[in-house]
């Protein structure tokens, strides 16, 4: 009996035990999934953190082991040219053309296609050379601060690389074009490369051109990098404000200096009909203070005086309007300065005797002369460099200097020390054919021109 019962106690603790140990509820298992899963959620987005922590890691500690080697296939290559630096380098053949701005064409200073060359630097010399074999070359653009000033000529490669400028983000390629290259005999023309984005948005606002061997290449000799001088890159729409120097005559008159595209001096000038350069000397000679009027208060002196000195270095051309009335002849150039006189009252007019014309009478056939401008005759004739004041872009404090001594006064006379007018609104030119003149030496009397 007292086995039968120890039987049956064993098959109770037995049931007992299983039912401790009963399968998972549905609830608990669905809990443990979903937590699986937010673990292996949250590793897959800490696995790319994880791995661009541990390159940068790797490649800061290689560039401090090898600040003051690079790394090349090659040790044996590298030794040998750490030992015996090379003399080779790329420059780039002439400085730039400036201003630079966006999606325009970079050109040489001279208007002509870049040209990078191969040079051999030794002996403190800068000596043109070649290569038996091609060079592949690769344009890039460089930070404007780069090379310091204490680094201008011992840049490491490292350190040009590390300069390189790239795009902004969500912007197109920085610098577009044929910027991949092949020299060959020791010169390698660049074809059409432009800028797609302006220099403002990095620190030092300016960016350089450089040239370097193309990654990837397999190159037996070490050749040093070349870059160009900083500049500026601005946007396209600027160039379309940008002022000429020296203006043309058919410039539109905004293109002066102080004068703003649709700024207030603009509109002000466009409502009395002065659009172009020409138009705006012309009113000058004839009525200086009518254009000031024009312009109004805002207009300082200072600004005046920057205004009419760009406008005076304009080009002049040569080309004479002639006006003709019953009983004289007088020739003007494009901006209404008289520059010869054929006849008056009928009296031809030899040069010694230029000086002698009464300044009054000569202003009102100017003026009849503006006045009625596109009822002029137009000839193409080649004036003595002497002739008139701003002929082929001389402007006024160069005149001064070449020929006689003036002063300005209020009434926009340069008037030398013997009172004579030496150039005025309204016969400019001091000099006809060479020989002095003034408008002090003769008055009319009952319409008849007399000297004295």
């Amino acid at each position: 009996m007292a086995a039968k019962r120890l039987l049956e106690d064993s098959d109770q603790d037995k049931h007992k035990r299983i039912r401790t140990t009963t399968t998972p509820s549905f609830a608990s298992v669905i809990g443990e999934v979903v937590m699986v899963r937010n673990m292996q959620n949250v590793f897959s987005g800490l696995e790319p953190l994880l791995r661009r922590v541990v390159n940068e890691e790797v490649e800061r500690a290689m560039r401090q082991c090898y600040a003051s080697r690079s790394i090349t296939k090659s040790p044996s290559l590298r030794l040998q040219a750490m030992e015996h630096p090379s003399s080779f380098q790329f420059i780039f053949k002439k400085k730039l053309s400036l201003s630079i701005f966006t999606s325009s064409r970079l050109l040489d200073m001279d208007g002509n296609s870049i040209n990078v060359i191969l040079v051999d630097k030794r002996n403190d010399q800068i000596v043109p050379t070649s290569l038996p074999h091609p060079i592949k070359i690769e344009i890039v653009v460089l930070d404007g601060d780069f090379p310091s000033s204490e680094k201008e000529s011992s840049w490491t490669s490292e350190e040009f690389n590390s300069n390189i400028v790239k795009e902004r983000t969500g912007k197109r390629p920085l610098l577009t074009g044929e910027l991949n290259l092949t020299m060959r005999d020791g010169v390698a023309p660049i074809g059409d490369i432009e800028f797609t984005d302006n220099s403002s948005w990095i620190r030092s606002r300016k960016f350089r051109l450089g040239v370097r061997v193309a990654p990837g290449t397999k190159q037996n000799v070490q050749i040093r990098e070349g870059m160009t001088k900083p500049f500026v890159v601005k946007d396209h729409r600027g160039e379309l404000y940008k002022k000429h120097h020296p203006p043309n005559l058919s410039d539109e008159v905004w293109r002066l200096e102080k004068i703003g595209k649709d700024g207030a001096f603009h509109k002000k000038l466009t409502a009395a009909k002065i659009t172009t350069v020409q138009e705006f000397l012309k009113l000058s000679v004839v009525d200086t203070l009518r254009l000031r009027k024009i312009l109004g208060v805002g207009m300082s002196e200072k600004m005046w005086d920057v205004t009419m000195k760009h406008a005076k270095t304009c080009v002049m051309g040569n080309k004479l309007y002639v006006y003709r009335g019953p009983q004289f002849t007088i020739h003007l150039n494009a901006i209404c300065q008289m520059v010869r006189a054929d006849t008056i009252n009928g009296h031809t007019i030899p040069n010694r005797d230029i000086n002698n014309i009464n300044k009054s009478f000569i202003q009102n056939h100017v003026r009849e002369a503006y006045n009625r401008w596109n009822e002029l005759k137009e000839i193409d004739e080649a004036l003595n460099d002497n002739v008139a004041l701003l002929t082929q872009g001389e402007s006024v404090e160069q005149f001064q200097n070449n020929h006689h001594q003036a002063s300005y006064d209020q009434n926009d006379f340069f008037v030398d020390k013997s009172g004579c007018i030496e150039w005025s609104p309204f016969a400019t030119s001091s000099l006809v054919n060479g020989i002095a003149y003034s408008f002090s030496g003769a008055i009319i009397d009952d319409g008849a021109l007399r000297w004295h």
